[in-house]
């Protein structure tokens, strides 16, 4: 009787600890087979400063999940609004895009949505290849013109299908003109959020925004205020708080920073990219702690030393991009360069950008001499 009971206990306990091993693992087992996280990028930037190559750089890399500007769907949809008033709004839709929750796109497009209403999806390598489109492989370097003309046709649900399958998740950025506001995202737990502040010579901006104005005139009056923009006087408005967000972030970044943001900022300057593309590509891959494949190192030098002379506004392609980068200095007339200057004389001394005093000065300076060392 003894026996027998002794018998059913033992019996007992080895069918509770079969299910103890096989149905709750140890917190080791369960540690050592837990997911890393992912690794959030913001790229922080403003229009026509060089963002969406930069952004191409990281879209490209096949551990990321890459968005161009998901924003635009806030401020097409809510565009009576100030910047500023939208900055909330915007804060939350990349939270829940870094979070791979795409039902955030629910509030800003139609119910019957696809992929390909997706601002710009056809610049996101992720979004051309498995789970999101079958018809390349996730290591292969896919141009925006090829992705569109195939991979267009597959619903919306494979962009969130397809974010959660990566380790890396990347966001371009021009909607954002104070770094506080993303300081929430910052210190949120569930986030492993480090910024890449791109800048670009004001100059060069303001010569790239006259050639694309039409385009911006929304996003402008959005800026400043449609009043601002009218007149003579219009595009310098915009630059002045383009120009005053970038001392204003640099500040908060690295000047005054708080703890939670050390080592999670990166201030990169668009012509160092383009003066040593291999070496600044480096840089970001390391911060954003990705390795630089020998294929991405040929295609980000091919792309940076083409022919090409930057002649489609919006478009990514080959081109000697160096001497694009300095195309203001022979098309921009004097008059305007000083406008520039007076609006954005912070920005460029903080961000390292010579002041030119003359139209000879303009065009005979020296690389060397119109950046400092940064």
């Amino acid at each position: 009787m003894v026996k027998s009971r002794r018998l059913q206990v033992l019996l007992i306990l080895v069918v509770l600890s079969f299910l103890l091993i096989h149905f709750l693992p140890c917190s080791n087992n369960a540690h050592m087979e837990e997911k890393p996280s992912p690794v959030h990028i913001l790229i922080l930037s403003s229009w026509r400063s060089g963002s969406s190559f930069t952004g191409q750089i990281f879209s490209q890399h096949p551990s990321v999940f890459y968005l161009m500007e998901p924003a635009w769907h806030v401020w097409v949809t809510m565009y009576q609004n100030s910047a500023k008033v939208l900055h909330m709004a915007v804060r939350d839709l990349v939270r829940s895009v870094f979070l791979c929750d795409m039902s955030v796109f629910d509030a800003y497009m139609s119910s019957q949505k696809k992929k390909s209403d997706l601002f710009q999806w056809e610049t996101s390598r992720a979004l051309c290849s498995p789970p999101a489109c079958d018809s390349f492989s996730r290591s292969d370097i896919i141009t925006a013109g090829n992705c569109k003309t195939i991979c267009g046709k597959y619903p919306f649900s494979k962009v969130e299908e397809a974010c959660k399958t990566y380790s890396h998740i990347a966001i371009k950025e021009v909607r954002f003109f104070d770094l506080k506001v993303l300081y929430p995202l910052l210190t949120d737990p569930s986030l492993n959020l480090k910024i890449i502040h791109l800048v670009r010579d004001p100059r060069a901006v303001f010569r790239s925004r006259e050639n694309t104005m039409a385009d911006l005139k929304r996003d402008s009056n959005i800026v400043v205020g449609s009043q601002k923009t009218k007149g003579e006087m219009g595009p310098y408005n915009t630059m002045q708080v383009i120009c005053k967000s970038h001392v204003e972030i640099y500040k908060a970044g690295s000047q005054a920073a708080p703890s939670f943001l050390k080592d999670r900022y990166l201030l990169v300057r668009y012509e160092d990219i383009v003066r040593d593309p291999l070496a600044r590509a480096a840089q970001m891959y390391r911060f954003a702690e990705l390795h630089f494949t020998p294929e991405l190192q040929k295609w980000v030098h091919n792309i940076t030393h083409g022919k090409g002379h930057g002649a489609q506004a919006f478009d990514i392609g080959s081109r000697d991009a160096l001497r694009v980068s300095q195309a203001w200095r022979k098309t921009l007339p004097f008059q305007k360069i000083e406008k520039v200057q007076n609006v954005c004389k912070d920005a460029m001394d903080l961000l390292g950008y010579r002041l030119v005093q003359s139209e000879e000065e303009q065009k005979n300076m020296s690389l060397d001499l119109l950046f400092t060392q940064n």
